[in-house]
């Protein structure tokens, strides 16, 4: 990596990677309870008039719809972020995904508005998607580059900790909403996860404003006549192979997160007639094993090398999705959440851990912020965006689960097939890190 002045380093890493921590938990807290309540209360209020199936469907897509956003906010946001500053733009998704949002929770349904209902959900949607495509990025980068050298793994796990920890945020707070009666929830109790964001975006807000901007940012700055005119076409051209290798190395990792907090949460609670406070309770139990295995892995990434250890997650993915399903169709709630365990919080938890670290440094840094961001946001889209909708209308095939590992486990191949192809060597404790570009280069522009 290159080398940077200890002027530039003005606030501590630790601090930098807690702040990560809190303003990605809020983020993926906001984009998660969409995914939620697309499972349990959208295909009644926003689309009455379907059968059950196509309502879910229906509810699913528009849950999919954000993701077809986020590459344009990753395009957007890495292009300011990699001009501007990582900061400013993590401010700005944080304020556009919290208002996007608390709308959604006042929002009128289909029963007051009619059709008008479910297209200003989608278009809010839109926005959340986004809001978050120029989140993931921002965060890591700012942990990642403000991360002492040798410490990169572990302080690079920290914004990773944010989508489990926003997880079971979501899921905790529609587990209680779900206490309330059943005529209570759908009226108005579903609303207040979403309404609860304002305060969660109050309180990421101070901490984000608090930090100081990257300092490979500046020094990238410093060295450049004038910055890149257009930073995700020079990452194009010279990082074209890793952004479509970091795509097809996190499809896995996205696809198996949203089966789980989304697919899953309906799955349990509608195809096995689950009480749907256990379902809940198991992917938030999930939730919270992963958010504390995600910095042992990521610490444990610096001894290992980034690229091996999110081998053995992508391996992992792969071995443990079949048993894990024989144990969700037992419908037992105890085994239900063992499985979510299983896949949620341990076999993904190597990569998880190191995802941040890993794809930020295969990218220059007068680029990264849109290399990475947008090689993230092609898998989201590729993969995650419908893996829900995908799931449900597999199931619908033959009313079997059989055809959802399948397609999980192809999914897992292409991981693992992806990291193997990732720079570096698996079983190098050395991670792959790609120097600045020369001076002449990075003004060519």
């Amino acid at each position: 990596m290159t080398d940077i002045n200890v002027e530039h380093k003005k606030t501590s890493p630790t601090k930098v990677a807690v702040a990560s921590f809190i303003g990605t938990t809020v983020e993926y807290y906001d984009f998660f309870i969409y995914g939620t309540a697309a499972a349990l209360v959208f295909p009644a209020l926003f689309f009455p008039d379907s059968s059950p199936l196509v309502g879910t469907l229906l509810s699913f897509a528009t849950f999919g719809v954000g993701f077809l956003a986020r590459p344009v906010g990753g395009v957007v946001f890495g292009h300011f972020g990699d001009r501007v500053g990582r900061k400013k733009m993590l401010v700005i998704s944080l304020v556009m995904m919290g208002t996007a949002t608390v709308l959604m929770g006042l929002m009128p349904t289909y029963a007051s508005i009619g059709i008008a209902a479910p297209i200003l959900l989608t278009l809010l949607r839109l926005l959340q998607g986004f809001a978050v495509g120029g989140e993931w990025g921002g965060a890591t980068l700012m942990a990642v580059e403000h991360a002492p050298d040798g410490r990169r793994g572990f302080f690079g796990a920290f914004p990773q900790m944010g989508a489990p920890a926003g997880v079971g945020l979501a899921t905790i707070a529609f587990f209680f909403a779900s206490k309330l009666s059943p005529d209570a929830f759908e009226s108005w109790g579903w609303r207040l996860p979403f309404l609860a964001s304002a305060l969660l975006v109050i309180v990421g807000l101070v901490i984000r404003t608090s930090i100081d901007e990257s300092p490979e940012f500046e020094a990238a700055r410093e060295r450049q006549d004038q910055p890149i005119k257009l930073p995700v076409a020079e990452a194009f051209r010279r990082h074209p192979r890793e952004i479509f290798l970091v795509a097809g190395t996190y499809l896995s990792q996205g696809v198996f997160a949203y089966i789980t907090m989304s697919y899953l949460v309906g799955y349990g609670s509608n195809g096995l007639g689950m009480e749907r406070s256990d379902v809940l309770m198991g992917v938030f139990v999930a939730a919270v094993v992963a958010t504390i295995l995600y910095p042992v892995f990521g610490g444990l990434s610096d001894s290992w090398g980034r690229k091996t250890t999110y081998f053995i997650g992508a391996v992992a993915m792969l071995v443990v999705i079949a048993p894990a399903f024989a144990l969700i169709n037992t419908g037992d709630p105890v085994k239900f959440g063992i499985a979510l365990v299983l896949v949620f919080g341990i076999a993904m938890a190597p990569a998880g851990g190191v995802t941040g670290s890993l794809f930020s440094m295969v990218f220059s840094p007068e680029v990264r912020y849109s290399g990475a961001s947008v090689g993230y946001t092609i898998s989201q889209v590729a993969g995650s965006a419908f893996a829900p909708t995908i799931a449900t209308a597999l199931f619908a095939i033959n009313n079997s689960t059989n055809l959802v590992v399948a397609y999980l486990l192809a999914v897992a191949a292409i991981s693992v097939v992806s990291v193997a192809l990732l720079p570096g060597r698996i079983g190098r404790a050395d991670a792959p890190t790609v120097a600045a570009a020369p001076k002449s280069v990075a003004t060519s522009q």
